[in-house]
């Protein structure tokens, strides 16, 4: 038999292509059997008690579909349920029609109940006040306006009365001005101007101007209407010495983007009945405020863009929860950009991390320090590293309160930079006059938008955020990982699997699992489209979760006051390690200035413990606190709610 021929070159390069052609073919048509086969190994491996036990484990939250809302703010309520405020979920829409959400959901019964919600709290502030009610304040008065859509000039005009005894000097919407080159305006809305005040100096009158001011848009549509310096305008229907002590002014008026302006609205939403209470308006405008209990039981409000999208020059005012009213305090001035995040200090100071949230100078404001408002001085701190880099941060008294130290984490430059950084600073209050920021461990990627969550062991949760803004190119981070104070290492836990960014937030349950919800990116996958809001809940049961039989506590006092020591029954009481009180959250665009771990004294009985609460109105503040207790192998108590007065 004669030998076969060897096949030619070209022979066997057509056979080659043929053949990793089939296999191409069958690796596609496979391609769902082998992403089948990989994803069912993946549910098998974090399904395993020792996985779980290791890193913990997330689980979706199934929400009806007509209890889906955009989350936009969260706090967990003395009742054990969180509030979720949507407003009109940054949904210029739902604005028009008048249409505001919030939800109620209680962990316990997982039921779901939407709330009657009176006005645009979207990009409001909150904090909780003593009785346990929520204090909401500002929101949004008018959507942002894009420079495309902007057909008329307009702006602010200030009119001024120099007469003090001018009486007030009403003008109605609609009203035209005319500038001082003949450009006409028409006022948006009514203005009511005071006249001038009087007083003696060194035996002279001072007269200072009444003043007021409105939005004015111009008559005519097109550029020829803009006036881009200071100019001087009359006012119509003045007769008499009017004529010349009534005037109006204006810095400039132009076709430039109309940012978002501040609601003066503001509520209590009470827990226990479920529904919001109006009380007294504040006296500025305010949208991305910072709300800041205090050690008096009042609550400052901070920051945020006014009535005309401008950002507060530092107007701080103090809401009284006995009289339900705002006070401006002008000896308490100072500015900070939005949703600046400041911290209650055991010596009753605020201490500003630098931590914010958009808006405002790229250079001032920013710098952290204390600042004592008995004297409204501010003593600035060095060490920051990276400072150009704090906006969407994320700052956290770290657990426990006693010892004063704030973890600075992530971050990203001014506006929409794309430049983030990985970056963790933390400083010891308490260690000197001049305390001074040290380096803390890098987070595993550079982050905006991190959450983070104080747990009852004492260790930080911290998720998701992205490397971008709002998410932009896939940046979104489905990473979490859990600060040790006692290492000062992070160790990882269980991938979530929803991304996070702008717009979301975080929170510890009362069970000790940790709820994550929100996120609004600006863009879709193809970073080509717009982005939709993610409307799922998922749930982060800790590795804690998973160590044994969790210890219990059967009996207390549902009131405690500072300095005293209760008793409160536990059958666990010789293998109780901790106790904590832990303050709840109250969270928007990564701002969680509440949340604080509380280290109780312990002493033991045979079926009880003794706890002590500490003293000092600037470490436990007035209202009400989740108590914890931690046995030997690290696993916290479900919570008992007590309320510190």
């Amino acid at each position: 038999m004669s030998p076969r021929k060897k096949p030619s070159i070209g022979r066997r390069f057509v056979t080659l292509v043929t053949t990793l052609g089939v296999l191409a073919i069958l690796a596609v048509v496979n391609r769902p059997m082998v992403a089948f086969g990989q994803e069912q190994y993946h549910q098998f491996q974090i399904n395993r008690a020792s996985y779980k036990s290791e890193y913990g484990h997330w689980d979706m939250l199934p929400v009806p579909a007509e209890f889906k809302v955009n989350a936009i703010h969260a706090a967990l309520l003395p009742t054990g349920k969180v509030l979720i405020i949507a407003g009109s979920g940054n949904k210029e829409k739902e604005f028009k029609a008048g249409k505001f959400k919030t939800l109620i959901w209680d962990p316990a019964t997982n039921h779901f109940k939407l709330i009657t919600t009176p006005t645009d709290i979207f990009c409001a502030g909150h904090s909780f006040l003593s009785n346990g009610n929520l204090l909401v304040a500002g929101g949004t008065k008018k959507y942002e306006v894009l420079e495309d859509k902007i057909k008329k000039a307009a702006g602010v005009l200030k009119i001024k009365q120099e007469n003090p005894e001018g009486g007030v000097t009403e003008f109605d919407k609609g009203t035209v001005v005319t500038s001082a080159t003949g450009v006409k305006f028409k006022l948006t809305a009514d203005v009511r101007v005071p006249s001038a005040t009087k007083k003696t100096v060194n035996g002279k009158f001072d007269i200072t101007p009444g003043e007021a001011e409105v939005w004015i848009e111009a008559v005519e549509a097109g550029k020829d209407s803009v006036i881009p310096k200071p100019m001087n305008f009359t006012l119509p229907g003045l007769t008499g010495d009017d004529v010349k002590n009534v005037y109006g002014v204006t810095e400039k008026l132009t076709m430039e983007k109309q940012e978002y302006t501040g609601a003066e609205y503001t509520y209590e939403f009470n827990p226990f009945t479920e529904k919001y209470e109006r009380v007294g308006n504040l006296n500025v405008p305010r949208w991305y405020p910072t709300l800041m209990p205090t050690a008096d039981d009042t609550v400052l409000a901070l920051s945020g863009l006014d009535q005309f999208g401008r950002v507060d020059t530092g107007k701080t005012e103090v809401y009284n929860e006995n009289t339900k009213k705002w006070e401006y305090k002008p000896k308490l001035n100072r500015y900070f950009p939005t949703y600046p995040a400041l911290f209650l200090m055991q010596n009753e100071k605020l201490f500003y991390s630098g931590s914010n949230a958009g808006y405002g100078s790229a250079t001032e404001g920013r710098t952290p320090g204390i600042w004592d408002l008995k004297t409204n001085t501010f003593q600035e701190v060095s060490g920051l590293r990276q400072p150009e880099l704090n906006e969407t941060s994320a700052s956290v008294l770290l657990a426990p309160a006693q010892d004063q130290k704030v973890m600075f984490l992530g971050g990203g430059g001014v506006g929409e930079s794309e430049i983030s950084t990985a970056r963790t600073d933390i400083i010891d209050l308490d260690e000197s006059a001049t305390p001074t920021w040290k380096p803390g461990p890098d987070l595993p990627n550079p982050t905006r938008y991190l959450s983070t969550v104080l747990l009852p062991d004492d260790t930080l949760y911290t998720s998701h955020g992205s490397s971008g803004y709002r998410g932009k190119g896939n940046s979104d981070l489905l990473t979490a990982q859990i600060y040790h104070p006692d290492t000062n290492k992070f160790v990882r836990a269980a991938d979530p699997t929803v991304g996070r960014n702008y717009h979301s937030e975080a929170l510890l349950l009362p069970d000790g699992r940790v709820i994550t919800l929100g996120s609004d990116p600006l863009y879709d996958k193809s970073d080509k489209n717009p982005g939709t809001f993610e409307q799922r809940i998922e749930i982060f049961s800790p590795s804690y979760l998973y160590h044994g039989e969790r210890p219990t506590i059967s009996d207390g006092p549902k009131s405690v006051q500072r300095g005293a020591s209760y008793k409160f029954a536990t059958p666990d009481a010789a293998d109780i390690k901790t106790a904590r009180l832990m303050r709840p959250s109250t969270v928007t665009h990564t701002t969680d200035v509440e949340q604080r771990s509380i280290a109780l004294d312990v002493t033991k009985e045979a079926d009880a413990i003794g706890l002590t609460i500490p003293k000092e109105r600037g470490l436990v503040p007035s209202g009400w606190y989740m108590l914890f207790v931690t046995n030997t192998d690290g696993t916290p108590s479900v919570a008992k709610w007590v309320q510190v007065q």
